[in-house]
């Protein structure tokens, strides 16, 4: 560990509070970012641990993790986690019985951690109710009363800014005036207060104003004016599509996103029907993130292995041998798949890429096998097995070069070496696995399959031949007869 950076309570500037849905937002919040050293263990292993730790320790705190790499920040779209359930809807309190309800299933999903409602209900309030009457009898009105809170509890820098310049350095200082936040720390100080008046001079005996010059304002404790009843309230207040909105979030942890996404969708449907008139769910993250990628990345990966056939379809002008080709991508495919699954990676937009990578390199090797055993056919007159042992021996080394050199540049990555390389193992780890079995294939199934179906194919032209022929030898006897 190197450094621990705390910001507890209120931040100093409004900024804070404005763009960006992590920031404290009472003094009872708090956020601790913890910068560990290079040599450092995995990032979740403390991550889990603290949880169990912090959990045990602190019963009744709401302890969560927040993404701190520009990645997961991306990839969530300034959202504080990967899933997020929201309830949109101007029923603000039936939603928040519906929250409540659905938060208690999330916690109990398999792989769901850190779930809570972004906005608290139970942030203290005290509501001040000023009896005017009782105010204008003095003088003093509603506005006084409130300036006068605003000044003794928040400062008085928002409502009447000064500046005070050294003229030692000649820098500007900004001048508050504010109440000791120690004075203020029960009911009765609170009532305490004093509430003066600079609009308006004393009222004598509930008249009008004199409006002599040199009349002190007016000055009464706001227990006098006004009645104190404490409460709750919203801690965050958050709108989306202009409609009040509840936000449900949730982590991931020791299991794959879409699996947690299920589970959700899952919960999600089964409470629609409890949703008050007017509301709507909306599951946004993440998960949302998540789906259009794999339906962009996999319509990419089939339009690939289409473009790469047609595109050796126009340089072949043949449409049999690109499909010999393209027939060890199915082995890439399951190269994938296997290698991912023994390295107990999950499927993820990294892996996806790695797979469209693997089958460029895949299919180029192909190409040197199928080129060199149609040449080869050419030159044995119509013998597809000799040509496709030809070609697999003459091939032998510069396929094994081209994925050697793939395999080893990916090495690394798939490793997951450096800071921040678990992020790009995926992508390693699919190219790998889908270039050890696109290589077998390359080197042995499609010598076989060119040998399998141009050897049927020369034995149909040689069984058309010899039917040409014997047609032709019968032709001849009919005119010699």
């Amino acid at each position: 560990m190197v450094t621990i950076v705390d910001n507890i309570g209120l931040p100093y500037s409004g900024l804070n509070l404005s763009y960006s849905t992590s920031a404290p937002i009472g003094p009872a919040d708090a956020d601790i970012q913890v910068q560990l050293t290079k040599d450092h263990h995995p990032t979740a292993a403390y991550v889990e641990r603290l949880r169990a730790v912090l959990a045990r320790q602190y019963p009744g705190v709401t302890f969560y993790v927040l993404p701190v790499d520009i990645v997961t920040q991306i990839l969530n779209f300034g959202l504080s986690a990967p899933i997020d359930i929201q309830i949109v809807g101007p029923d603000l309190y039936g939603n928040r019985a519906l929250a409540e309800r659905m938060l208690d299933e999330i916690r109990y999903i398999p792989g769901a951690a850190d779930a809570r409602i972004q906005q608290p209900f139970d942030y203290p309030k005290m509501t001040v109710n000023v009896d005017r009457t009782r105010a204008q009898s003095i003088g003093l009105t509603q506005k006084d009363v409130a300036t006068s809170l605003l000044v003794a509890l928040s400062g008085s820098f928002q409502s009447s800014p000064s500046f005070y310049l050294d003229p030692n350095n000649g820098v500007s200082y900004n001048v508050a005036i504010q109440a000791p936040q120690y004075g203020v720390d029960s009911l009765a100080a609170l009532q305490s207060l004093p509430v003066t008046g600079n609009s308006a001079a004393r009222l004598a005996g509930g008249s009008a104003a004199t409006g002599v010059p040199g009349t002190p304002p007016p000055v009464e404790v706001l227990g006098n004016l006004a009645s104190i009843t404490p409460g709750a309230e919203l801690g965050t207040v958050s709108h989306y599509d202009v409609q009040p909105v509840l936000d449900i979030y949730a982590n991931v942890d020791g299991i794959d996103l879409g699996t947690v996404t299920r589970a959700v969708e899952e919960k999600i449907a089964q409470h629609k029907s409890e949703l008050p008139r007017g509301s709507h769910f909306t599951l946004r993250g993440q998960s949302e993130t998540m789906k259009s990628s794999y339906v962009g990345l996999l319509g990419g990966l089939a339009f690939s292995i289409l473009l790469v056939y047609l595109l050796i379809v126009v340089n072949f002008q043949s449409w049999l041998d690109p499909f010999l080709i393209i027939s060890a991508l199915p082995a890439a495919l399951a190269g994938i798949v296997w290698f991912l699954f023994l390295t107990n990676t999950r499927l993820s937009v990294p892996a996806l890429t790695g797979a469209i990578m693997c089958m460029g390199v895949a299919t180029a090797n192909s190409i040197l096998v199928v080129s060199f055993a149609r040449e080869e056919l050419e030159v044995l007159v119509g013998d597809a097995r000799k040509a496709a042992l030809s070609a697999g021996f003459v091939r032998l080394r510069p396929v094994l070069m081209t994925a050697l050199a793939m395999i080893l540049g990916m090495a690394p990555m798939a490793l997951g070496l450096g800071d921040g390389g678990e992020q790009n193992a995926p992508l390693g780890r699919a190219v790998i696995g889908g270039l050890l079995l696109a290589t077998v294939a390359t080197l042995f199934f499609v010598p076989a399959f060119f040998s399998l179906v141009h050897g049927w194919l020369e034995g149909r032209r040689k069984a058309a031949h010899r039917v040409t022929l014997a047609e032709t030898f019968d032709e001849f006897d009919q005119i010699s007869e």
